[in-house]
């Protein structure tokens, strides 16, 4: 929070600054006698217009408000602290440009991008895991080697340039009109039957998960053939089948939950790629009005209030995904014990 505090409020084009261009404009827009007052005030605004950009023909009294209605008026230090001692309490302010509580922003936006990153996460490791299994079980096969070029080619397509190639296809492109090209829901989603939200929810995410899953688990697929391929070359496994043990029971009773550790450590990384970066362009396409893109959109016009709001929140849900992770653990390997620890 430091780190990103600094970087951010001393980048320029901050809100101040954006104020006061407008300001400008404004001044531009006058008549004669106007533009002759901001030609009076250029020598008032000087000391003022060393600490801004656009600060010409600006009254610096003017700027000392516009200071203040930001927060600008305090040291870096003491703005800093406010914000921390305020974060505590989850209080993360308004927004500078959209006359709302971050909060209410957040939990407006974010049922679009847990959708997104939920599901595709999802996805992605439940055909990883299984085409990794059977991938390593088969090794060096043409299923292998046909399996292994298929994924790669997944892999090496842009997800935003499959999503727009899938709106072509199935959203009214200049093939078939099937699925919808924008928004989470419908129009009357409050009146629908509970059956008929849950089609309509994943009619509509349909096309952007689908673009995300197909780039998505080619490297997990990899990553889980190679896990298998040293664990099936331990000597345990050698020692299970001499034991009489069935392929299936050493590979599912014994490999498996060895293999899947490494694998299992990688959800918050993945889930949290998926959520917070992969998403964003997916959401720019099919119009989604995710947490991605109102993250994206903050940044650029410094509202610093859904900037932090977000990156609070984003660290948050992350150390609750490592938690998961960590009771997940728990459940693929039975010999972990927390309570030592």
């Amino acid at each position: 929070m430091l780190i990103n505090f600094l970087i951010i409020q001393t980048a320029p084009g901050g809100p101040v600054e954006q104020f006061l261009a407008k300001l400008n404009n404004a001044n531009h827009a006058t008549n004669e006698a106007a533009a002759i007052d901001v030609v009076n005030h250029n020598i008032i605004a000087a000391a003022a217009d060393a600490k801004y950009r656009g600060a010409q023909g600006i009254d610096p009294e003017i700027i000392k408000k516009i200071e203040q209605l930001y927060g600008f008026d305090l040291p870096l230090w003491k703005r800093f602290w406010i914000m921390m001692k305020k974060f505590l309490l989850f209080d993360f302010g308004n927004s500078f440009y959209q006359d709302k509580k971050v909060v209410d922003l957040v939990l407006e936006k974010l049922p679009v991008s847990i959708s997104l990153g939920l599901w595709t996460t999802l996805l992605v490791y439940l055909i990883s895991i299984p085409l990794g299994i059977k991938k390593a079980v088969n090794d060096g096969s043409k299923f292998d080697f046909w399996s292994s070029m298929v994924v790669s080619i997944g892999h090496a397509i842009p997800s935003f340039l499959f999503a727009i190639f899938l709106i072509v296809l199935f959203a009214g492109g200049n093939f078939w009109n099937i699925f919808p090209l924008r928004g989470l829901v419908s129009e009357g989603f409050s009146q629908m039957t509970w059956w008929q939200k849950i089609l309509d929810y994943f009619w509509h995410l349909t096309l952007p998960i689908i673009a995300m899953v197909v780039g998505g688990f080619a490297s997990l697929t990899f990553f889980c053939k190679n896990s298998f391929l040293e664990e099936i070359n331990k000597q345990y496994v050698l020692t299970a089948y001499a034991k009489g043990l069935s392929r299936k029971q050493v590979l599912y009773n014994h490999v498996f939950r060895n293999a899947m550790m490494i694998v299992i450590a990688g959800i918050p990384a993945a889930f949290i790629g998926i959520l917070f970066t992969g998403s964003m362009l997916i959401e720019i396409i099919f119009s989604l009005n995710g947490i991605g893109l109102m993250g994206y959109e903050a940044a650029l016009s410094r509202d610093y209030p859904v900037m932090f709001g977000t990156l609070y929140c984003f660290t948050l849900i992350g150390l609750v995904v490592n938690i998961i992770s960590d009771l997940t653990y728990k459940m693929v390997d039975p010999r972990i014990n927390f309570a030592r620890f």
